[in-house]
């Protein structure tokens, strides 16, 4: 076998153009010489070429793997927090669905945090006008412009910032300042009883965290950056409010009004022609059925359509309903503003946002994932 390769071979091997191949010779990463045969045709060590063959090949796989992580993949980042297995959700070791029989969302905050049994003092946030989302928005917003940066900071100051935090976005759900536990807060703010008040307690603590969504990784990027908690809240909720995260409750809104327009049949058979799931069942994390969707729906009777839209939807899709249906069908059954759904999970997932802002600030890393470039070829240098 010759030690050397034409300008053709060593294209194909490494897959490359041209202009590529004589600039990995002018950079010394190849080494050519005159074709002893041909002095017109340039001749590649077949050694170099053969190193970078398998550069290229660790990287391409590399790239995949990185690429499919982005997408309900591998893990790209360790955390104590929260996790998925066994078809179920765990916070800190403990099974969602059995929290959210009992606990409050202040008590999945401290289990989130870490912070033992601190008590936080109710403290009384100017609130921005407009309705629920622009109250939401303007008011995290305000404090992101204002609080100081995160880096640098003990965990006990940093702990009590945090719950000053969620107590401004509760309030700012809630339309005013108030105290007390955070569900009455926003039941009573919504015209609940105390039965109503009871399952949006069972809806938060269901939401309270759900891993690496996109919502929580965008909350640990600007952390990881020393941003303020409040920064790192906003973060997350301009993610949250996209139509594939927890607009989607908005989403599946619509999918049950259309139910009740055109048929239930009808409306699942429309989706399913367009190559799309109905909005509100499946989820790619849970083969079986998402526990969370499971958990609330055992909480409360639907009402008679909300019933048979689930059952024959189930039954043509060959899916369970998951949270976000559970969480619209709630709104409905206690007669909610339109944008509650989002709200509840905007006030639940500010707590696991700031768990993981905690453990992200804790590790004093920058997260700084790099592209794979898919643009025109640079030119030689």
């Amino acid at each position: 076998m010759s030690e050397w390769l034409t300008a053709q071979e060593a294209m194909d091997r490494l897959r490359l153009k041209p202009q590529t191949l004589y600039a990995y010779v002018s950079r010394g990463r190849i080494e050519a010489r005159d074709d002893p045969e041909d002095p017109r045709r340039r001749l590649y060590r077949r050694s170099d070429v053969a190193q970078l063959e398998q550069r290229k090949a660790r990287g391409r796989r590399s790239a995949a793997i990185a690429e499919e992580a982005i997408s309900f993949g591998e893990p790209v980042l360790a955390s104590s927090i929260t996790t998925i297995t066994q078809g179920r959700l765990w916070y800190r070791g403990r099974d969602a669905a059995e929290l959210a029989r009992t606990a409050r969302l202040e008590d999945v905050a401290r289990l989130l945090w870490a912070c033992g049994d601190a008590r936080f003092p109710t403290l009384a946030t100017p609130i921005a006008p407009g309705s629920g989302l622009q109250r939401l928005f303007g008011t995290i917003a305000a404090r992101a412009a204002t609080d100081p940066p995160s880096a640098g900071r003990t965990p006990r100051a940093l702990y009590f910032e945090a719950a000053s935090v969620l107590d401004a976005l509760v309030d700012a759900v809630a339309g005013g300042p108030g105290e007390g536990p955070i569900h009455l807060r926003l039941g009573h703010g919504w015209g609940c009883d105390a039965a109503g008040c009871e399952l949006i307690r069972r809806a938060l603590v269901l939401l309270a965290d759900h891993e690496l969504n996109a919502s929580t990784f965008a909350v640990r990027v600007a952390a990881s950056t020393g941003a303020s908690l409040a920064a790192s809240v906003l973060a997350g909720l301009a993610a949250l409010s996209g139509p594939l995260h927890g607009g989607m409750t908005l989403r599946v809104a619509g999918f049950l009004a259309e139910t009740g327009r055109i048929g239930i049949e009808p409306a699942v058979r429309a989706r399913l022609a367009q190559g799309a799931a109905p909005p509100g069942f499946g989820h790619p994390l849970y083969p079986d059925g998402d526990p969370r969707g499971a958990a609330l729906l055992s909480a409360f009777e639907l009402p008679d359509r909300l019933e048979e839209t689930r059952r024959s939807t189930q039954a043509l899709c060959g899916q369970p309903p998951n949270i976000d249906f559970a969480l619209a069908a709630l709104a409905e059954r206690l007669s909610l503003p339109e944008d509650a759904p989002l709200q509840i999970f905007a006030a639940a997932r500010c707590t696991g946002w700031i768990a993981h802002a905690l453990e992200q600030i804790e590790t004093g890393r920058l997260i700084r994932p790099r592209a794979r470039y898919t643009g025109p070829e640079p030119a030689p240098v």
